[in-house]
């Protein structure tokens, strides 16, 4: 996931929350045959909170950044 992949590289994270995000509808329709199929859709996710990664030669700490 990402480009440039970089070997050896570790991301460490913590599991914020886990919900379910807004309802979309999927609504399918064909002319002149009375077909019509409304269903709602809801997916999972997860959220996350990235601590640390480090590349192998020196870490990062995760968080804000003061200055810009």
């Amino acid at each position: 996931m990402g480009k440039p992949l970089l070997e050896g590289a570790k991301v460490t994270a913590e599991v914020v929350d886990e919900a379910r995000d807004d309802k979309i509808i999927v609504f399918k329709y064909k002319p002149k045959v009375r077909y019509r199929k409304k269903q709602g859709h809801r997916q999972w996710y997860s959220k996350l909170a990235i601590k640390e990664i480090s590349l192998g030669h020196g870490t990062r700490k995760g968080g804000r950044r003061s200055g810009s």
